[in-house]
């Protein structure tokens, strides 16, 4: 084995040993956080172990890994790999969600709440994105399960959101664009990890005009096509509350256009069953504001403003960051590498789209950075 790749498997195991929760400020200025994201070009798929397929998207699968050959200590150790075929990823114009999201990920590792980017490679076919393995599963399937969450409960998985954004938004100028139950993670301790940035994109004070995200969650803006900011963000969190809180989300029809012709023209109508309190309507409402220039976490004070809302009293912000608080649920994890949380799916069928010299020569050069 060449020393390189050696190098690059040690880094990964210590990676898994070695997690610690930093002040936001010092994330990025962590030598320890500057090392993760970066590509590993001595790395291949040889050097994994695939367990079994965590998740499947449109062009991506997602699988659970572990160390090829690893030392006796790393033989524990997990991963989850995030596979691209890069045909696929030019077929569906998905370049440029690719290339942001691993560069926003190489950003903003070492948060909390958010997936770490451990490392990226490639080969001949494939990009790969190794991550952090979070064995709760989907906030999704849980949130089924229940049929709804309680007010505390809601209230837990918000707070952890709050610092998500206030950290995308504030210190990296980043909108996250697909907030939903499906994109969020439990780890084995119960707290939420962010994943699946494919649409996130650095905007700093911009505007941006792309039509992505998933209908029920997406703000007026985007709709509009008036050109969205972060602020896209706060307006889907208003969605989730009401999701966590009544098991559906405000706007709904099996037809997507019928869904945008809701969220531009109605206002969030709350049921009678189950009651949600004043404060959870209000903080709701005031996320879910059709104009932006008066929505809660785009307003003067940011998501300062959010945090001092009647919602979160009692909610000590420190302490939500530092994971103090004891989650709501607590996955049932047997042993590292446990997937029971996660789906079963069946085997991937290979595409007959190859990646051709001819591809290769138009398009490579777009995805050096992994």
């Amino acid at each position: 084995m060449a020393a390189t790749t050696q190098q690059d498997k040690d880094f990964i195991a210590h990676f898994a040993a070695s997690q610690h929760t930093l002040p936001p400020e010092e994330i990025q200025q962590d030598p320890r956080n500057k090392e993760l994201g970066r590509s590993s070009k001595g790395l291949c798929v040889r050097d994994f172990e695939l367990v079994r397929t965590l998740g499947t998207g449109t062009f991506a699968r997602v699988w659970l890994v572990r160390l090829a050959d690893p030392k006796e200590e790393d033989r524990d150790k997990v991963f989850a790999l995030k596979v691209l075929r890069k045909v696929e990823v030019i077929k569906l114009k998905q370049v440029d969600h690719v290339n942001h999201e691993r560069s926003v990920l190489a950003d903003i590792a070492g948060h909390p709440f958010i997936t770490t980017l451990i490392t990226s490679f490639s080969d001949h076919d494939s990009l790969y994105m190794l991550l952090d393995y979070c064995p709760g599963g989907e906030v999704f399937s849980y949130l089924r399960k229940a049929k709804r969450f309680d007010e505390n409960t809601a209230r837990f998985y918000a707070a952890e959101i709050v610092l998500i954004l206030e950290f995308l938004h504030e210190r990296e100028g980043v909108a996250y664009r697909d907030l939903k139950p499906e994109n969020l993670l439990l780890d084995a301790e119960g707290h939420i990890k962010l994943v699946d940035f494919g649409f996130a994109k650095r905007l700093g004070n911009r505007e941006t005009y792309t039509l992505c995200g998933t209908p029920e969650y997406l703000a007026p803006e985007v709709i509009q096509s008036k050109g969205h900011t972060t602020a896209v963000d706060w307006w889907a969190l208003g969605i989730l509350i009401y999701e966590f809180l009544t098991g559906y989300p405000p706007f709904w029809n099996a037809n997507p256009i019928e869904i945008y012709k809701q969220i531009v023209s109605k206002p969030v109508h709350f049921p009678t069953d189950p009651v949600i309190s004043p404060d959870a309507k209000d903080i709701i409402r005031q996320f879910c504001t059709v104009d932006r220039s008066h929505r809660l976490g785009n307003i003067s004070g940011g998501a300062a403003r959010v945090k001092s809302h009647p919602f979160f009293t009692g909610v000590v912000w420190e302490d939500v960051y530092y994971r103090k608080y004891k989650g709501p649920i607590i996955p049932q994890v047997r042993y590292p590498g446990d997937a029971q949380c996660f789906d079963m799916y069946p085997d991937e069928k290979r595409s007959r789209d190859v990646y051709t010299d001819e591809l290769r020569g138009k398009w490579e050069d777009h995805f050096k950075d992994f």
